[in-house]
């Protein structure tokens, strides 16, 4: 059968043209990161209910079998949902070898696979030149937020997407990507106020007269509204490519029409004129939380009418740290070998959840995920308290609200449910499931880590269905492959805590 060039062939290929430094380290770094891609597609295989999936059984002499609604069988090593390393190095479909997650999804010929095959193929690829250039030295702690940023090197810990950028060419991701510490000159884009759509105070220095000087980010500029900016400020990009920091200013959050991992990251309309009533309401919340969370504010917001052309304004988290601390992105506290001491893991794990279930038992259930959630560490490393950023996926439930005096306030339609599933499969999923157990790094680890607090919690409803029930993550493969289903798509993960 003939195959088309692969996506590390092309990347190789354009990287020979604009730094060929880096050909040698990128060609070293593809078995690592088809393997990091591949742990991450056999967590998906195992855990999340894939149609195609019809049975899954221990396999003679250890190991995991997966029985396909065509007859044939997948094998590989047990899958620890919770484990963040590159352990899966080799897959059987039949008889045939697979270290190739991209070849193995197109040989599978699952529903949809074929996109997600291309997309897979561009993760490896991608992942392997973000690690190309990287020296990270764990005792060596940066002294600004980007440089924190530019440490979560892999991108999302379970996605098998997690370094998937369709769009950007070699040179694009070279200069926009955190993982290559560029500095990326933004651009300025004029609008008429009265054309816009605003929320909060936008500062003077981004006016012109009767005009709104919105930050456009330079790929932004160049592939969808293509037409020319005026100059803006230099920035540094964070993990999430669209949001940047400006030195000794506001982190500014860009619309990037964009598919990176699951989402196109545009800004709605709709999202920026309820940005003012959130943050406020952000502000609240904090004050509920005795001191240990911070809540980012959104300084202003404006769209002109359309999610490709928009733009926020957000103070940056460290405002919250005193002198001698840090404050970190959850999804870069493995690279300080922190996280390696239970007497720690143990702490942190105390924090998050102390924050994170008492604020849902007030109504509101945080998206806390590697990359919206921060902690605050003292001079000798210590969690102290958390940061949280990006307010727009929270839910908020009016009844919870209710019964504890709290008014309810003015947020979109989206955002509120009083439905508890839907509340704990938000937080659990994002909190629990995510940033907390990629900063463990495994299933074993998570179960000591939760041991060590959840004996300690009030028995309420939610900290029972912590204890009890399966551990609810989204289900980022069928969601990918699923092109008909909107909104969310979940899998259950066994509960470490009951050891099933």
């Amino acid at each position: 059968m003939h195959r088309p060039p692969s996506a590390a062939a092309e990347v190789a290929d354009e990287l020979a043209a604009v730094r060929p430094g880096l050909v040698t380290r990128f060609t070293a770094e593809l078995p690592g990161a088809r393997a990091a891609v591949l742990s991450r597609l056999w967590r998906a295989f195992a855990h999340e209910p894939l149609p195609w999936i019809t049975g899954r059984e221990p396999a003679a002499g250890g190991g995991l079998v997966l029985r396909l609604g065509d007859g044939r069988r997948l094998a590989g090593p047990v899958a620890d949902p919770y484990r963040t390393d590159a352990y899966v190095r080799v897959v059987r479909l039949g008889e045939a070898a697979y270290d190739d997650p991209a070849r193995l999804v197109a040989d599978l010929g699952a529903p949809h696979s074929a996109g997600f095959a291309v997309e897979l193929g561009h993760s490896v690829a991608s992942l392997a030149l973000s690690r190309a250039g990287q020296e990270i030295h764990p005792d060596e702690w940066p002294d600004n937020d980007w440089g924190w940023e530019r440490r979560v090197v892999d991108g999302h810990p379970y996605h098998p997407n997690c370094r998937s950028r369709p769009g950007f060419s070699v040179a694009e991701q070279l200069a926009y990507g955190p993982e290559h510490g560029p500095v990326v000159g933004l651009g300025l884009m004029p609008v008429p106020a009265a054309e816009c759509v605003m929320s909060g105070s936008w500062p003077r220095e981004l006016r012109d007269g009767s005009k709104v000087l919105i930050p456009v980010h330079p790929w932004q500029a160049a592939h969808v509204l293509k037409r020319p900016c005026e100059e803006g400020p230099a920035a540094h990009p964070l993990m999430s490519l669209r949001t940047l920091a400006v030195p000794g200013g506001p982190h500014v959050k860009t619309a990037l029409s964009a598919r990176l991992t699951s989402s196109v990251r545009d800004i709605s309309v709709a999202s920026v004129a309820a940005s003012a009533h959130v943050s406020d309401f952000g502000q609240a919340l904090a004050a509920r939380a005795d001191g240990l969370l911070h809540v980012t504010r959104t300084l202003g917001a404006v769209a002109a009418g359309s999610p490709d052309l928009a733009a926020v304004l957000r103070e940056s988290p460290t405002v919250h740290a005193a002198p001698g601390e840090h404050v970190v992105p959850v999804a870069a506290l493995a690279s300080t070998g922190l996280s390696g001491s239970p007497v720690w893991r143990a702490g942190f794990t105390r924090l998050v959840l102390t924050v994170g279930l008492r604020l849902l038992k007030l109504g509101v259930a945080l998206e806390a995920h590697g990359q919206n959630l921060l902690v605050v560490l003292s001079a000798a490393g210590e969690p102290v308290r958390l940061v949280y950023r990006d307010l727009a996926d929270i839910r908020v439930s009016p009844a919870r609200l209710a019964r504890h005096g709290i008014d309810i306030p003015d947020l979109p339609t989206r955002m509120l449910t009083d439905d508890p599933v839907a509340l704990r499969r938000k937080l659990f999923g994002s909190l629990v499931g995510g940033a907390l157990a990629a900063t463990v790094g495994s299933g074993a680890a998570l179960r000591d880590a939760l041991e060590a607090t959840v004996g300690e919690l009030p028995g309420t409803p939610d900290v029972l269905a912590l204890r009890e029930q399966p551990l609810p993550v989204k289900a980022l493969t069928l969601m990918r492959t699923s092109p008909g289903s909107a909104g969310d798509l979940w899998a259950e993960l066994p509960n470490p805590l009951r050891g099933r």
